[in-house]
């Protein structure tokens, strides 16, 4: 096997080996996973901290989110692109928790590899980036600029899925948009005495 396909293998017997174990999976499940004598791991990765990384990297690519972000129809009012764009980062919140657990790890370890922190940064840099520039048509009607804004909203869906009031209950796409536009207060109504009337 050329090295270049038994670098794609290891990668991808290790993204689901990090979902189940994180950071802890052990060179010997990897290989076993891959079918490859362990030693094989060291002859493509300098050690399993790359390895790691290097997945991680892979199933953690921000494109496809950033991509579908950019197809968002800009004809759509605010609320609408707010909506679709707070659905996809769910998506791939919720479908990566495991992974971005096992990110986190690594990037806060004590001997963490930079390079983790710098694919993490650069990560939340690209969407902010993309929805800052879907919110930028609109900046006149916002109290806060479209970076702030954009960040407000990475803010509220990470924290629904990755946060400590996560298990609290789930929010969707739409409601996050409706917090984060609205707040919580009602309004148009009359209130009187702790009752609200419609």
């Amino acid at each position: 096997m050329a090295p270049e396909d038994r670098r794609a293998a290891l990668i991808a017997a290790t993204i689901p080996l990090l979902r189940e174990h994180g950071p802890d999976v052990s060179t010997r499940q990897i290989a076993q996973a891959a079918g490859v004598a362990e030693g094989t791991i060291f002859g493509v990765f300098s050690d399993k901290n790359s390895l790691l990384v290097t997945a991680l990297a892979s199933a953690l690519d921000p494109q496809p989110t950033l991509d579908a972000i950019a197809r968002i129809d800009r004809r759509l009012d605010l609320r609408a692109r707010l909506t679709t764009a707070a659905g996809l980062i769910n998506h791939r919140f919720t479908g990566n928790v495991q992974l971005i657990a096992a990110a986190r790890k690594l990037a806060l370890a004590h001997d963490a590899d930079p390079e983790v922190r710098q694919r993490m940064a650069e990560s939340r840099d690209a969407l902010l980036a993309a929805l800052t520039a879907m919110i930028e048509p609109d900046a006149g009607r916002l109290r806060r600029s479209p970076a702030a804004t954009a960040g407000l909203l990475l803010v509220f869906c990470a924290s629904t899925t990755h946060g400590p009031f996560g298990d609290t209950g789930r929010f969707d796409a739409a409601e996050l948009v409706s917090l984060l536009l609205d707040g919580l207060l009602i309004r148009n109504a009359d209130y009187h005495g702790g009752a609200v009337r419609c």
